[in-house]
């Protein structure tokens, strides 16, 4: 908002006459008379920290008659100074100013100002406070917890940039990769279909270097020529009605853009999009393997048609590329059948299948994948799930149903090659949907159970199965996995029980070889409707605890009520 500083006046209007560049149209238009200033508190607040260096950057251009120089500042939430530059007075062309500001005090709830001062009309665009440590201390990169709540699950992979936002609100909306890598007054913005604004500070570049940061494998997402089936869904109440295709004569160019972006990922620095990568300050390919090719999109005539020039195209020039495909929102329905008639037809790699269900549904469905057709080439990759319990909330009953899949996923490696539970990340009060794996405010980072048994399976993935007798869980009340981790050789077994009392196992490792006397056990449990809560007044946190487990060739475990057991026993 503008402000007065010391009895000047203002206006601002929203000026498009020479812009910085066409992919950013608008830009702010200060008519001042006098001292003013804009001042931003951000979402909730700025989080000033005192002794931290912020970053600072703007554009300006003087417009009319004389502007001064530009002070900048970091407020406490009662206006208080805690740190404060001064920039050169804007000229007639814009100019990035840049500067630092080291905060002399702290304020969760801060905000941020600048200050104009002259007499005429100055031009002010790409606004920008930031942190300077952020994780691995990338230049415009992310926070430091947030990054690191996403490393420690120990991902294998990341997909991104997300779901539904990917085919858009019409195809005018769609998500257009090239938008976003390169200088970021050159990105182009945008509102999605989940109701908020991307600014796309965190663009394709940000995404695959932090896979690289964190040894996850990027998995980019890209439309299939088609826009979100929801379209329009926001505006008039509808669900499911707005599907339509990229026009016929405009697919070159599109299947081009899906190109470029391989070529970007992996190409060499003499090709010209791998020249743009290096440009950005990464000369080495980011070695992408995958490409998903659509999410959740009706399996229409449209949709065929574009998404078949689409991985034609890709398999025809890069064969190295495993495509994904999509079978629709439901691990059932008509979209979900004709998705895997159509996948089966033209051998599709891999398809991308979501699940959004009861927990008792991913109970019921242990044995799912064990009917899957190993005659067919296609594979699975389950994109999106979760469980949803009690409208939608995160308890320990849905994290339970969550491992006992998982179980399953592992046990059917061969069809499953990849899974990943969705949403990952909503900021408190701020979500669009519920649940999500990790919540977090602008000053903490709270993991929900859920998130809890993901890095107890991703920390103990383990590279082969190895067959583990079900025959005393007919009653769906236990699922178990065992898997061997190459590097250590430890043999992992995985333990899920929704049972009300405890239960004697007895274990049989009679055939391991050089089994070692002491394994580590690593336990979650609780009351099943248990819920993470980290508010001020009810503190309740659900996490895993480790304690040694002594084990023999044959040995017995009580099995917890309502548990998740990860015994991890050593051979070395």
């Amino acid at each position: 908002m503008g402000t007065r500083v010391g009895g000047g006046t203002c206006s601002i209007a929203l000026g498009t006459d020479a812009p910085i560049h066409p992919n950013n149209p608008h830009y702010l238009a200060l008519n001042v008379d006098g001292a003013v200033g804009l001042r931003n508190t951000g979402y909730d607040g700025i989080v000033i920290n005192a002794g931290a260096t912020y970053d600072v950057a703007l554009f300006a251009r003087t417009l009319a008659g004389t502007i001064g120089a530009l002070t900048v500042r970091l407020e406490g939430r009662l206006g208080e100074v805690l740190g404060e530059a001064v920039l050169p007075a804007p000229t007639g062309t814009w100019t990035k100013l840049t500067t630092a500001l080291v905060a002399t005090g702290s304020d969760n709830h801060g905000r941020f100002s600048v200050q104009v001062s002259g007499v005429g009309t100055v031009a002010l665009d790409v606004i920008s406070l930031f942190p300077r440590a952020t994780f691995r201390n990338r230049s415009n990169g992310l926070r430091p917890d947030l990054a690191q709540v996403i490393a420690d699950l120990r991902p294998r992979f990341i997909r991104f940039p997300g779901g539904c936002l990917v085919h858009g609100d019409g195809l005018g909306n769609l998500y257009r990769w090239k938008d976003t890598i390169g200088p970021i007054e050159t990105r182009k913005e945008q509102f999605n279909i989940w109701n908020y604004h991307q600014s796309v500070g965190l663009g394709y570049f940000e995404y695959f270097q932090f896979c690289e940061d964190i040894g996850a494998k990027p998995l980019p997402v890209v439309p299939a020529g088609v826009c979100c089936p929801n379209t329009g869904a926001r505006y008039n109440g509808l669900w499911e009605q707005g599907q339509c295709g990229i026009p016929l004569d405009e697919m070159d160019d599109y299947v081009q853009e899906v190109l470029d972006l391989i070529e970007w990922a992996n190409g060499l620095v003499d090709s010209p999009w791998g020249a743009k990568r290096a440009a950005a300050g990464h000369p080495e390919p980011f070695n992408l393997e995958y490409l998903g090719v659509g999410n959740e999109d009706r399996i229409t005539d449209v949709f065929k048609e574009r998404f078949l020039l689409i991985t034609n195209a890709v398999k025809a020039k890069y064969p190295e590329i495993t495509v994904i495909g999509t079978v629709g929102p439901r691990p059932e329905g008509e979209d979900y059948e004709d998705g895997w008639q159509f996948a089966r037809d033209y051998q599709i790699p891999m398809v991308d299948e979501h699940g959004y269900k009861s927990p008792d549904w991913f109970w019921d469905n242990l044995g799912r994948f064990d009917a899957y057709d190993r005659s067919v080439s296609t594979t699975v990759y389950l994109g999106e799930y979760a469980a949803h319990d009690m409208g939608r909330r995160s308890t320990l009953r849905s994290a339970l149903a969550e491992a006992a899949y998982l179980t399953t996923l592992e046990r059917n490696g061969d069809i499953v090659r990849l899974s990943s539970y969705a949403p990952l990340l909503g900021k408190q009060r701020r979500s669009q949907w519920e649940p999500d794996l990790i919540y977090f405010d602008n000053t903490n980072v709270y993991p929900t159970i859920n998130y809890y048994v993901q890095q107890l399976f991703g920390v103990n993935a383990g590279e082969s199965y190895l067959p583990t007798d079900l025959s005393y869980a007919e009653d769906k009340t236990l699922a178990a996995s065992t898997v061997v981790e190459v590097q250590s050789g430890d043999l992992i077994l995985k333990i899920v029980s929704r049972a009300d009392v405890s239960v004697e196992l007895q274990i049989d490792l009679a055939g391991v070889v050089n089994l070692q006397p002491e394994a580590i056990c690593t336990v979650l449990s609780g009351a099943p409707l248990a819920e993470n809560s980290y508010s001020f007044w009810h503190t309740h946190i659900v996490k895993p605890e480790t304690r040694p487990l002594m084990v023999a060739p044959r040995f017995s475990y009580t099995v917890p009520a309502h548990s998740l057991s990860v015994i991890r026993v050593r051979t070395r």
